[in-house]
Protein backbone atom coordinates (compact mmCIF):
# COMPACT_ATOMS: atom_id res chain seq x y z
CA UNK A 1 0.00 0.00 0.00
CA UNK A 2 1.24 3.47 -0.96
CA UNK A 3 0.24 6.40 1.22
CA UNK A 4 0.31 9.87 -0.34
CA UNK A 5 0.52 12.81 2.05
CA UNK A 6 -0.21 16.09 0.33
CA UNK A 7 0.16 19.58 1.79
CA UNK A 8 -2.26 21.75 -0.23
CA UNK A 9 -0.64 24.91 1.16
CA UNK A 10 2.80 24.13 -0.32
CA UNK A 11 4.06 25.99 -3.35
CA UNK A 12 2.28 28.53 -5.49
CA UNK A 13 0.30 26.33 -7.89
CA UNK A 14 -3.16 27.52 -8.93
CA UNK A 15 -6.30 25.86 -7.60
CA UNK A 16 -6.89 24.37 -11.06
CA UNK A 17 -3.41 22.79 -11.03
CA UNK A 18 -3.97 21.41 -7.55
CA UNK A 19 -7.27 19.90 -8.64
CA UNK A 20 -5.55 18.16 -11.56
CA UNK A 21 -2.89 16.81 -9.20
CA UNK A 22 -5.53 15.39 -6.86
CA UNK A 23 -7.36 13.75 -9.75
CA UNK A 24 -4.16 11.98 -10.84
CA UNK A 25 -3.41 10.82 -7.31
CA UNK A 26 -6.90 9.47 -6.75
CA UNK A 27 -6.49 7.16 -9.77
CA UNK A 28 -3.41 5.39 -8.37
CA UNK A 29 -4.33 1.81 -7.49
CA UNK A 30 -3.60 0.34 -4.06
CA UNK A 31 -3.02 3.75 -2.51
CA UNK A 32 -4.48 6.15 0.01
CA UNK A 33 -4.42 9.95 -0.22
CA UNK A 34 -4.23 12.14 2.88
CA UNK A 35 -4.33 15.95 2.94
CA UNK A 36 -2.66 17.88 5.74
CA UNK A 37 -4.74 20.36 7.70
CA UNK A 38 -2.26 21.99 10.12
CA UNK A 39 1.43 22.26 10.98
CA UNK A 40 2.71 18.90 12.18
CA UNK A 41 -0.18 16.98 10.62
CA UNK A 42 2.05 15.38 7.98
CA UNK A 43 4.17 13.82 10.73
CA UNK A 44 1.12 12.28 12.42
CA UNK A 45 -0.25 11.02 9.10
CA UNK A 46 3.10 9.35 8.36
CA UNK A 47 3.06 7.63 11.76
CA UNK A 48 -0.45 6.36 11.03
CA UNK A 49 0.71 5.10 7.63
CA UNK A 50 3.44 3.11 9.38
CA UNK A 51 0.88 1.56 11.73
CA UNK A 52 -1.12 0.47 8.67
CA UNK A 53 1.93 -1.23 7.13
CA UNK A 54 2.68 1.28 4.38
CA UNK A 55 5.42 0.15 1.99
CA UNK A 56 5.91 3.67 0.67
CA UNK A 57 4.93 7.09 1.98
CA UNK A 58 5.08 9.74 -0.72
CA UNK A 59 5.38 13.35 0.39
CA UNK A 60 3.82 16.01 -1.82
CA UNK A 61 4.94 19.41 -0.61
CA UNK A 62 7.94 21.53 0.21
CA UNK A 63 10.94 20.97 2.46
CA UNK A 64 8.85 21.44 5.62
CA UNK A 65 6.36 18.75 4.64
CA UNK A 66 9.16 16.39 3.62
CA UNK A 67 10.90 17.05 6.95
CA UNK A 68 7.78 16.14 8.93
CA UNK A 69 7.19 12.90 7.03
CA UNK A 70 10.84 11.82 6.89
CA UNK A 71 11.15 12.36 10.66
CA UNK A 72 8.45 9.73 11.15
CA UNK A 73 10.07 7.21 8.76
CA UNK A 74 13.67 7.27 10.06
CA UNK A 75 14.92 3.89 11.18
CA UNK A 76 12.06 1.99 9.48
CA UNK A 77 11.88 -0.12 6.32
CA UNK A 78 9.22 2.15 4.82
CA UNK A 79 10.57 4.26 1.97
CA UNK A 80 10.01 7.96 1.44
CA UNK A 81 9.01 9.18 -2.00
CA UNK A 82 9.13 12.87 -2.86
CA UNK A 83 6.98 14.92 -5.20
CA UNK A 84 8.51 18.38 -4.66
CA UNK A 85 6.14 21.33 -5.03
CA UNK A 86 7.75 23.76 -2.58
CA UNK A 87 9.73 26.92 -3.23
CA UNK A 88 13.21 25.57 -2.43
CA UNK A 89 13.07 21.76 -2.74
CA UNK A 90 16.57 21.34 -1.31
CA UNK A 91 16.54 17.58 -0.67
CA UNK A 92 14.89 16.81 -4.01
CA UNK A 93 17.41 18.93 -5.90
CA UNK A 94 20.37 17.33 -4.11
CA UNK A 95 19.06 13.89 -5.01
CA UNK A 96 18.45 14.89 -8.62
CA UNK A 97 14.75 14.09 -8.40
CA UNK A 98 12.24 15.19 -11.01
CA UNK A 99 10.70 18.59 -10.27
CA UNK A 100 7.60 18.43 -12.47
CA UNK A 101 4.57 16.76 -10.91
CA UNK A 102 3.89 14.03 -13.50
CA UNK A 103 7.52 12.93 -13.78
CA UNK A 104 8.05 13.10 -10.02
CA UNK A 105 4.92 10.98 -9.47
CA UNK A 106 6.19 8.33 -11.88
CA UNK A 107 9.61 8.37 -10.22
CA UNK A 108 8.15 8.08 -6.71
CA UNK A 109 6.09 5.04 -7.71
CA UNK A 110 8.57 3.25 -9.98
CA UNK A 111 11.97 4.41 -8.73
CA UNK A 112 14.44 2.34 -6.72
CA UNK A 113 15.30 2.70 -3.04
CA UNK A 114 18.53 3.90 -1.48
CA UNK A 115 19.50 4.62 2.11
CA UNK A 116 20.68 8.07 3.18
CA UNK A 117 22.24 9.44 6.34
CA UNK A 118 20.15 11.39 8.84
CA UNK A 119 21.55 14.27 10.87
CA UNK A 120 20.31 15.20 14.33
CA UNK A 121 20.32 18.50 16.20
CA UNK A 122 20.07 17.26 19.78
CA UNK A 123 16.97 15.00 19.50
CA UNK A 124 15.53 16.42 16.28
CA UNK A 125 16.27 14.92 12.86
CA UNK A 126 17.09 17.01 9.82
CA UNK A 127 17.88 15.96 6.30
CA UNK A 128 19.24 18.92 4.32
CA UNK A 129 20.76 21.75 6.33
CA UNK A 130 20.51 23.44 9.71
CA UNK A 131 22.41 26.32 11.24
CA UNK A 132 22.75 29.52 13.22
CA UNK A 133 23.78 33.03 12.28
CA UNK A 134 22.86 34.99 9.18
CA UNK A 135 21.00 32.14 7.47
CA UNK A 136 18.76 31.74 10.52
CA UNK A 137 18.25 35.52 10.73
CA UNK A 138 17.15 35.60 7.08
CA UNK A 139 14.85 32.60 7.63
CA UNK A 140 13.24 34.52 10.49
CA UNK A 141 12.77 37.63 8.32
CA UNK A 142 11.51 35.51 5.43
CA UNK A 143 8.95 33.81 7.67
CA UNK A 144 7.46 37.20 8.58
CA UNK A 145 6.54 37.84 4.93
CA UNK A 146 3.53 36.43 3.12
CA UNK A 147 5.27 35.67 -0.18
CA UNK A 148 7.56 32.71 -0.88
CA UNK A 149 10.02 31.89 -3.66
CA UNK A 150 13.66 32.61 -4.47
CA UNK A 151 13.16 36.29 -5.38
CA UNK A 152 11.52 37.07 -2.05
CA UNK A 153 14.22 35.12 -0.19
CA UNK A 154 16.90 37.22 -1.91
CA UNK A 155 15.00 40.38 -0.93
CA UNK A 156 14.89 39.19 2.68
CA UNK A 157 18.65 38.51 2.53
CA UNK A 158 19.48 42.01 1.30
CA UNK A 159 17.17 43.60 3.88
CA UNK A 160 18.85 41.55 6.62
CA UNK A 161 22.47 42.48 5.86
CA UNK A 162 22.30 45.92 7.47
CA UNK A 163 20.36 44.68 10.51
CA UNK A 164 22.41 41.62 11.33
CA UNK A 165 25.17 41.29 13.95
CA UNK A 166 27.61 38.39 14.16
CA UNK A 167 27.01 35.93 17.00
CA UNK A 168 29.36 34.33 19.52
CA UNK A 169 29.69 30.56 19.71
CA UNK A 170 31.38 28.68 22.54
CA UNK A 171 33.05 25.38 21.69
CA UNK A 172 33.68 22.38 23.93
CA UNK A 173 37.31 23.43 24.46
CA UNK A 174 35.96 26.68 26.04
CA UNK A 175 37.13 28.78 23.09
CA UNK A 176 34.81 31.49 21.80
CA UNK A 177 34.32 32.34 18.15
CA UNK A 178 32.49 35.19 16.48
CA UNK A 179 30.77 33.99 13.32
CA UNK A 180 28.66 35.36 10.50
CA UNK A 181 27.03 31.94 10.11
CA UNK A 182 27.59 28.29 10.95
CA UNK A 183 25.76 25.74 8.82
CA UNK A 184 25.50 21.99 9.35
CA UNK A 185 25.10 20.40 5.94
CA UNK A 186 23.96 16.85 5.35
CA UNK A 187 22.90 17.75 1.79
CA UNK A 188 24.80 20.19 -0.39
CA UNK A 189 22.29 23.04 -0.63
CA UNK A 190 19.64 25.14 1.08
CA UNK A 191 17.36 24.77 -1.94
CA UNK A 192 16.96 26.61 -5.25
CA UNK A 193 20.50 25.41 -6.11
CA UNK A 194 22.08 27.64 -3.46
CA UNK A 195 25.05 25.38 -2.65
CA UNK A 196 26.21 26.05 0.90
CA UNK A 197 28.36 22.88 1.01
CA UNK A 198 29.11 21.80 -2.57
CA UNK A 199 30.72 18.48 -1.73
CA UNK A 200 28.33 17.19 0.94
CA UNK A 201 27.19 13.62 0.38
CA UNK A 202 24.05 12.06 1.85
CA UNK A 203 25.67 8.62 1.96
CA UNK A 204 29.18 9.18 3.35
CA UNK A 205 28.45 8.99 7.09
CA UNK A 206 29.50 12.61 7.67
CA UNK A 207 28.01 16.07 7.78
CA UNK A 208 29.89 19.29 7.00
CA UNK A 209 30.26 22.33 9.25
CA UNK A 210 30.42 25.46 7.13
CA UNK A 211 31.75 28.40 9.14
CA UNK A 212 31.74 31.92 7.79
CA UNK A 213 33.73 34.61 9.62
CA UNK A 214 32.21 38.12 10.05
CA UNK A 215 31.82 39.88 6.69
CA UNK A 216 31.49 43.36 5.29
CA UNK A 217 28.38 44.20 3.27
CA UNK A 218 30.35 43.77 0.04
CA UNK A 219 31.77 40.43 1.17
CA UNK A 220 28.23 39.30 2.07
CA UNK A 221 27.07 40.04 -1.46
CA UNK A 222 30.03 38.13 -2.92
CA UNK A 223 29.26 35.19 -0.64
CA UNK A 224 25.64 35.14 -1.77
CA UNK A 225 26.67 35.05 -5.42
CA UNK A 226 29.16 32.24 -4.77
CA UNK A 227 26.34 30.01 -3.49
CA UNK A 228 24.80 29.86 -6.96
CA UNK A 229 28.16 29.34 -8.67
CA UNK A 230 28.83 26.37 -6.36
CA UNK A 231 32.18 27.77 -5.22
CA UNK A 232 31.58 29.08 -1.69
CA UNK A 233 34.49 26.87 -0.60
CA UNK A 234 36.84 29.25 -2.45
CA UNK A 235 35.86 32.27 -0.33
CA UNK A 236 38.64 33.35 2.07
CA UNK A 237 36.42 33.69 5.13
CA UNK A 238 34.75 30.30 4.69
CA UNK A 239 35.91 27.01 6.18
CA UNK A 240 34.28 23.62 5.56
CA UNK A 241 35.12 20.54 7.62
CA UNK A 242 33.55 17.10 7.89
CA UNK A 243 32.36 15.66 11.22
CA UNK A 244 30.34 12.82 12.67
CA UNK A 245 29.67 14.76 15.89
CA UNK A 246 29.97 18.45 16.74
CA UNK A 247 29.20 20.22 20.04
CA UNK A 248 28.81 23.92 20.84
CA UNK A 249 26.93 26.38 23.06
CA UNK A 250 24.94 29.52 22.23
CA UNK A 251 22.67 31.72 24.39
CA UNK A 252 19.04 30.80 24.94
CA UNK A 253 16.76 32.27 22.31
CA UNK A 254 19.38 32.19 19.55
CA UNK A 255 17.72 31.95 16.15
CA UNK A 256 18.40 28.77 14.20
CA UNK A 257 16.94 26.99 11.18
CA UNK A 258 16.44 23.34 10.38
CA UNK A 259 15.34 22.24 6.90
CA UNK A 260 13.99 25.74 6.34
CA UNK A 261 12.00 25.93 9.57
CA UNK A 262 12.57 29.06 11.67
CA UNK A 263 13.32 28.22 15.34
CA UNK A 264 14.86 29.55 18.56
CA UNK A 265 17.13 27.64 20.96
CA UNK A 266 15.69 26.49 24.28
CA UNK A 267 18.95 24.96 25.52
CA UNK A 268 22.53 26.19 25.99
CA UNK A 269 24.32 23.02 24.88
CA UNK A 270 23.90 21.63 21.38
CA UNK A 271 25.08 18.44 19.68
CA UNK A 272 24.96 17.71 15.97
CA UNK A 273 25.45 14.07 15.01
CA UNK A 274 24.92 11.77 12.04
CA UNK A 275 23.32 8.33 11.82
CA UNK A 276 24.40 6.58 8.60
CA UNK A 277 21.88 4.83 6.32
CA UNK A 278 18.92 5.73 8.53
CA UNK A 279 16.27 6.68 5.99
CA UNK A 280 15.11 4.77 2.93
CA UNK A 281 14.30 7.04 0.04
CA UNK A 282 13.06 6.53 -3.51
CA UNK A 283 15.15 8.01 -6.35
Amino acid sequence: MIHFIYNPNSGSKSNASKKQMLQKLEKIENSQLHLTEYAGHAHHLALQALQHGAKKVIAIGGDGTIHEIASALVGTKTALGIIPIGSGNGLARHLGLQLTFSKALQQAIQGHEISIDVAYWNQDAFFCTAGIGFDAFVAHQFAQGKKRGLVNYIKASFNSILKYDAIDVQHTDSSNESIFSMTFANANQFGNNAFISPFSNLQDGNFEVVKVKPLTVWESAQLGISLFFKNINQQKKVSIQSYQRYEFSVPLGTLYHMDGENLQTKELQHTIKIIPNYLRIIV
